[in-house]
């Protein structure tokens, strides 16, 4: 019998869809699912970018230019330029989603057997694009007592080696909805320019942040060079299935390369391209009430899960994330239990595992990943469901019980 590829057999599974089943079993035993364990949105798609679609009007579904139809390249420069990125359209490649963008910039940046830093926890696709691409993950950990915060620049000096090419970093961040400040940035530009390093920045979620301004790494001065942009229009127009998104940045030898592998897969989705293009002529105030909902979102799931005996959840600055600290021994027995063994009035709530957002053995057992992306009233519900399982769960540790009791 044929064996499957080294490669295939190190991909990891998602930490995020891997309990669905569990999910869909409850659900036929007429349970209700709060499904908190995933970033996709309730909000509506916006009407004008599905009626660019439905209206558009040609004989054939042609290839796209490999870099994306060009007038959809020169909307995003003026889509850029709102937060002060001064772009030429030649310098943005649109990608199929987010990811293809992320999977290029490892490809054509860094060989096989390189490695890119990465602040942790992360979004656990990063390994698996490394992992096709041959590129090695090095982690340098967060704590959830800071918040999340950028580790100091020793840390990441210490995990730099010979091999180290790129930083990698989510602004506002998957899956801790920290906000790096310009103040963070400008120490990874300091890294970068002393050891040669790419800046990888992935903005996809840059409309949605809420204690402070958010600033990109395309506008870190003297560092024009060494950042690749990765963005996509899945969360921010609440387009998940468009797979849409763009690799950007000013440095030429990069985009040459870029496009050879975007020639390789001969071009992005032309429906989603029309999807993109048309979202770029919204109002400028259509984030206004989207922000504000999130926010809303926001500070009910934190208060709630800090109100819960023996939790701990920052209040994150920005996306649509937040990880608590749980009294729990084991988040993926403690996720897989809720949909397996638990309800409450017949509902249950399906978290992520924090352990899958972690390439360090042994970091978040005892903490999930919340998104908070359906409306204030049911996160309150699933927030009511989630006190009431941990009242109940047969795997709090001795410690934290102790913690539990004290805190009642």
């Amino acid at each position: 019998m044929p064996t499957i590829s080294k490669r295939g057999e190190q991909m990891p599974p998602s930490p995020i869809r891997k309990l669905v089943p569990y999910a869909e079993a409850a659900k036929k035993n007429g349970t209700r699912v709060y499904h908190l364990n995933i970033g996709q949105p309730d909000i509506e798609t916006p009407k004008p970018v599905l009626d660019a679609v439905r209206h558009s009007d040609f004989k054939v579904l042609e290839y796209s230019h490999s870099a994306g139809n060009e007038s959809y390249r020169r909307k995003l420069v003026t889509y850029y330029e709102r937060f002060g990125i001064k772009l030429n359209h030649q310098q943005i490649i649109v990608t199929t989603g987010g990811s293809e963008a992320i999977l290029f910039a490892f490809m054509a940046c860094l060989d096989a057997g390189d490695e890119v830093l990465v602040p942790e926890p992360f979004y656990a696709n990063y390994n698996g694009f490394a992992i096709e691409a041959g590129v090695h993950v090095r982690t340098i950990t967060a704590n959830i007592e800071t918040g999340f915060a950028l580790p100091a620049m020793e840390a990441f000096e210490k995990a730099i080696t010979p091999r180290t090419k790129a930083i990698m970093i989510c602004n506002p961040n998957n899956p801790t909805g920290y906000l790096y400040s310009k103040e963070e940035l400008s120490i990874l530009k300091d890294l970068c320019l002393r050891h040669n390093l790419y800046l990888f920045s992935d903005e996809a979620y840059r409309e949605f942040c809420y204690t402070g301004e958010h600033f990109s790494a395309m506008n870190l001065e003297g560092l024009e060079e060494n950042v690749i942009l990765m963005d996509t229009i899945s969360k921010r127009y609440s387009a998940c299935g468009g797979r849409i998104g763009a690799l950007v940045t000013k440095n030429q030898t990069v985009l040459d390369a870029v496009m050879k592998f975007a020639q390789a897969r001969l071009s992005p989705p032309s429906f989603a391209q029309i999807a993109g293009e048309a979202a770029i002529d919204l109002p400028l105030n259509y984030f206004d009430e989207i922000k504000a909902a999130y926010l809303s979102r926001r500070d009910v799931l934190v208060s709630m899960l800090n109100d819960i005996p023996g939790v701990f959840c920052p209040n994150p600055g920005g996306a649509f994330y937040a990880i608590a600290r749980l009294p729990i021994d084991n988040s993926d027995k403690f996720c897989q239990w809720l949909l397996e063994s638990f309800s409450y009035e017949q509902q249950t709530v399906m978290l992520s595992p924090a352990t899958g957002f972690y390439a360090t053995q042994g970091l978040g057992t005892d903490e999930v990943r919340l998104a908070y992306v359906l409306n204030t009233q049911d996160i309150k519900n699933a927030m009511i469901c989630l006190a009431k399982a941990l009242e109940v769960y047969p795997g709090r540790t001795a410690v934290k019980e102790a913690t539990l009791a004290g805190q009642q």
